[in-house]
């Protein structure tokens, strides 16, 4: 399990994978995601990525000059369908919106320790700006957060931002945050999206990711 730095008080987590989708029958991921060694396409240079969410849309742009290690692995994820119907598991109001523990533990299992290694911080966690959550030292797999307010300290502690949303910062400030730091990820990497949608239904989820080129 991952458990992002401890920063005031709050511990930005990362863990394992959900299973799918709220109230929806469950579906087969892209198989290409057991494989997480073969994913290694390089990114384009700049692009965009467009999540349509249960609260609506909202465009990430990502520049590889920011995080090459970080981009790439984003752009694969995004491009074999990883993100679908993962759930914003972690909402805490004025500090961060935390997702990419997939729906299905068995892919979530083949990508916790695939990590990839730390990089320099070129840009921080300005509200909006998009980083990857971590445990310590190249530990970045697929936990992400976008920075609900101007996170500078994050910067000191080594979290580099590799996108910033540009389009429906809005959608992601009305993300349902009722539930806090509650959803324990040990559980989630467990049983996945059956144990969000038994005990935190009102959780928001990515429905797809589009790759705006």
């Amino acid at each position: 399990m991952r458990m992002l730095f401890c920063v005031a008080a709050l511990a930005l987590t990362t863990c394992a994978p959900l299973a799918f989708g709220q109230g929806k029958a469950a579906h087969k991921p892209n198989r290409a995601l057991l494989h997480p060694e073969l994913l290694k396409e390089k990114a384009p240079a700049t692009f965009k990525i467009k999540f349509q969410t249960t609260k609506g849309s909202f465009v990430v742009e990502c520049k590889r000059a920011w995080s090459p290690a970080g981009v790439d692995r984003f752009y694969n994820l995004s491009k074999n369908g990883f993100f679908d119907n993962i759930k914003f598991f972690r909402v805490v109001q004025g500090f961060v919106v935390q997702f990419g523990m997939h729906g299905d533990p068995a892919v979530g299992a083949k990508w916790r320790d695939a990590n990839i290694p730390d990089e320099k911080v070129v840009k921080g966690n300005k509200r909006g700006f998009l980083t990857y959550a971590k445990s310590g030292p190249n530990t970045r797999s697929t936990q992400y957060f976008i920075n609900l307010a101007d996170n500078d300290r994050l910067d000191e502690m080594g979290f580099p931002a590799f996108g910033h949303v540009t389009e429906g910062m809005d959608v992601v400030d009305k993300l349902y945050n009722g539930y806090g730091e509650a959803p324990n990820q040990g559980q989630i990497a467990e049983k996945g999206n059956a144990y969000l949608d038994s005990e935190f239904p009102k959780l928001d989820f990515v429905q797809k990711v589009i790759i705006i080129k």
